[in-house]
């Protein structure tokens, strides 16, 4: 028998499934987080920013709103949509 399959006789674990659980769900929805900063920082300037500079231009603002914008709406879309095929 593998020590994650069960405690050892006479043991007690340490946190309950739900605390488990409930670490993983933060620990997940933070890398997630990160991820997502990370893919919509580097995709969104690459199409916003044609001259970087020490301060953004008026489209490239308007554009990088945009952009941020159409990634939130997306992820929420396949969220949805991912969460209703769980059904």
């Amino acid at each position: 028998m593998d020590t994650f399959s069960s405690p050892s006789v006479g043991s007690s674990p340490k946190f309950s499934t739900e605390d488990l659980m409930g670490q993983l769900k933060v620990q997940l929805a933070q890398a997630y987080a990160e991820e997502f900063l990370e893919t919509v920082r580097g995709k969104c300037f690459e199409k916003c920013i044609t001259k970087p500079g020490s301060s953004l231009s008026g489209s490239e603002s308007s554009c990088i709103s945009r952009c941020v914008d159409r990634y939130i709406e997306a992820t929420g879309i396949i969220g949805r949509a991912l969460f209703n095929a769980q059904r």
